[in-house]
């Protein structure tokens, strides 16, 4: 992907003109940046994909002629939202969801004894996979139209054969065409790694929100709890760059075993 570095200002430049006579200041984006922004245009452009390296701090200095310690800080800032990884001594690699280190980034389910990687990998059961017109709630999630195509599936994911988690998700038809059940069942890896080795879908972020629900019978009978047992309900939207939401997701998580789990700082 072409960059063209003369549109960066020297040290700092407005991200919008403000409307005459609205009182309204400017504001500015530093250099350091509009560099991350410029870098993030190449990871969505697909330019270095999943688990690829990036250009070196150097190379990239010259490729937008700036200074190394501007395209430090730039990547310092999307190391630390996770989008990319640096490794001593190897250099700074695209995160990716392959990784076993990063498979649970977005679970925070942990059992009560031992870790999720103590559990070994998630068995999946594939309940549903369809395609349909989005209800209007659906697309307002995912940034669609009412009556968009979107893919939904329903799953239950076991632990050590107990199953654990009941989820609904909802993907928008056109990135997601071709996702059938068979080949999330065939993949033996993280769907959210399917989602980037065959649709070039990157999930680098994603909102939540918690509430306490009580098993119905549809729910009891899929996760083999009793009608009325206490369920976490999470509702999950994961974006890919530039913030569009690109799945949206809700799950029943049973906690006699588990506890949701969140490091805040």
């Amino acid at each position: 992907m072409a960059i063209n570095p003369s549109s960066l200002t020297d040290t700092v430049a407005p991200a919008h003109d403000a409307s005459a006579g609205s009182g309204l200041a400017p504001a500015f984006s530093p250099l350091y940046q509009q560099i991350k922004v410029l870098i993030l245009q190449s990871l969505q452009a697909g330019e270095w994909r999943p688990g690829e390296s990036i250009p070196s701090e150097m190379d990239l200095a010259v490729r937008f002629r700036v200074s190394q310690g501007t395209v430090r800080k730039a990547i310092d800032e999307l190391a630390a939202e996770n989008l990319v990884i640096r490794r001593q001594g190897k250099g700074t690699f695209v995160a990716t969801h392959a990784e076993q280190h990063v498979q649970y980034r977005f679970l925070r389910l942990i059992p009560d004894s031992g870790d999720t990687t103590s559990e070994g990998p998630a068995e999946r059961q594939i309940i549903d996979c369809k395609r349909l017109r989005a209800p209007a709630d659906i697309a307002r999630a995912l940034s669609l139209r009412t009556g968009d195509a979107v893919l939904q599936l329903r799953r239950v994911l076991a632990f050590q054969g107990t199953p654990t988690i009941l989820e609904d998700v909802w993907l928008p038809g056109g990135p997601f065409k071709g996702l059938t059940a068979e080949r999330l069942a065939g993949y033996r890896g993280p769907m959210y790694a399917l989602f980037e080795t065959e649709f070039a879908v990157h999930m680098v972020r994603a909102e939540e929100k918690i509430r306490a629900v009580a098993a119905d019978t549809a729910s009891a009978g899929l996760l083999d709890v009793p009608v009325g047992e206490p369920l976490l309900s999470v509702e999950r939207t994961a974006y890919t760059y530039n913030d569009l939401p690109m799945e949206l997701r809700r799950g029943l998580y049973r906690t006699d075993t588990h506890h949701y789990k969140n490091d805040l700082s």
